[in-house]
């Protein structure tokens, strides 16, 4: 069984009949290259690093953190 943290679960939390990142995960997410801050894409379809500009796409819900697979956007 699953033992709790005191803290609430990360669970995905429905937006606009979408599934949207949990506020928690993106609060714990940074980008694997530079540890910067991520910000979620209005579009809901990546994470975009803050200070080396990557985007990490979201497949099926999941992050792909992945920095071979980030494009570098302006």
């Amino acid at each position: 069984m699953a033992r709790s943290l005191g803290r609430p679960p990360l669970v995905p939390l429905r937006y606009h009949g979408r599934m949207a990142l949990s506020p928690e995960l993106l609060k714990i997410l940074v980008c694997p290259v530079d540890h910067g801050e991520l910000d979620l894409r209005p579009d809901q379809s990546g994470l975009k690093c803050r200070t080396c500009h990557r985007v990490y796409r979201i497949e099926d819900d999941i992050p792909i953190m992945l920095a071979d697979e980030a494009r570098i956007e302006p």
